[in-house]
C-alpha cells in the first residue's frame, strides 16, 4: 500500500509539474526539442521537470515490484485456502503484465481469481474494478503510463494539451488510490482465513 501511494504522490507531482509548465507558457524560443537533433537549454522549470519524472519514474518502478510480488503472495495464499489450481498459474504473474492483448484482463483477472477462491460466495470489491479502468485509462491514453515521447516531447504537450497529461494524470492517480484499497481488501479477506486458529 505504500507503494502504491508513493507512486500517486509521484504522478500527482508530475500534473503539478504540467499545470506549472502549461501557466508558464512555451518560450518564445520554442520547444525544447528544436528538431532534426537541435535542442535548446531548458528553462528552470523544465529542468526540474526532469527531475520530478526521474523520482516519480523510479517510485513506479518501486510499486510496480511491490505489486508483481503481492499478487504472486495472494495467489499463492488463495490456492492454500482454497485448495484448488489458479486459473492463472505459473509465471503469468509476471508476463500478464507484458504480453499484448492478455494484459487487458490477467492482471484483473489473477486478483479477481484470488478474491473469489479466498472468499467464496461474496462479492468482488467494487475497487477493483474501478483500479482496473482507470489503470487501462492511463495505459491507454498515450499520454500516461504507457508513452513513446520522451520528456522533453511530454514537455512540449504540457505547453499545447495539457488537458490530456492532466485527464492521464488523473487516472495513474486514481489507480494507485483505488489499488490501495484492492490490496487492503483482498488481503483482509485471505488475512481472515489464513489466521484462523
Amino acid at each position: 500500500m505504500a507503494a502504491l501511494a508513493l507512486a500517486g504522490l509521484g504522478w500527482a507531482a508530475r500534473g503539478v509539474w504540467h499545470i506549472r509548465l502549461a501557466m508558464a507558457g512555451e518560450p518564445a524560443s520554442g520547444p525544447p526539442d528544436q528538431g532534426d537533433g537541435v535542442h535548446r537549454p531548458l528553462t528552470s522549470l523544465e529542468d526540474s521537470y526532469h527531475l520530478v519524472t526521474t523520482v516519480s519514474g523510479f517510485a513506479a518502478a518501486v510499486c510496480a515490484i511491490a505489486f508483481l510480488m503481492w499478487t504472486g503472495r495472494v495467489r499463492d495464499n488463495a490456492r492454500e485456502i482454497s485448495g484448488t489450481r489458479p486459473r492463472y498459474s505459473g509465471n503469468w504473474v509476471y508476463f500478464g503484465w507484458v504480453v499484448p492483448v492478455v494484459n487487458l484482463w490477467f492482471p484483473r483477472g489473477i486478483i479477481a481469481d484470488a478474491y473469489r477462491a479466498s472468499a467464496p460466495g461474496e462479492r468482488l470489491p467494487r475497487s477493483l474494478n474501478l483500479w482496473w479502468g482507470l489503470w487501462l485509462i492511463g495505459m491507454l491514453s498515450g499520454v500516461g503510463l504507457m508513452y513513446g515521447d520522451n520528456t522533453d516531447e511530454i514537455i512540449a504537450r504540457a505547453y499545447t494539451h495539457v488537458w490530456q497529461l492532466l485527464a492521464s494524470d488523473a487516472a495513474v492517480v486514481g489507480a494507485a488510490v483505488a489499488g490501495i484499497f484492492v490490496v487492503r481488501a483482498v488481503t483482509a479477506v485471505q488475512e481472515r482465513h489464513l489466521n484462523r486458529p
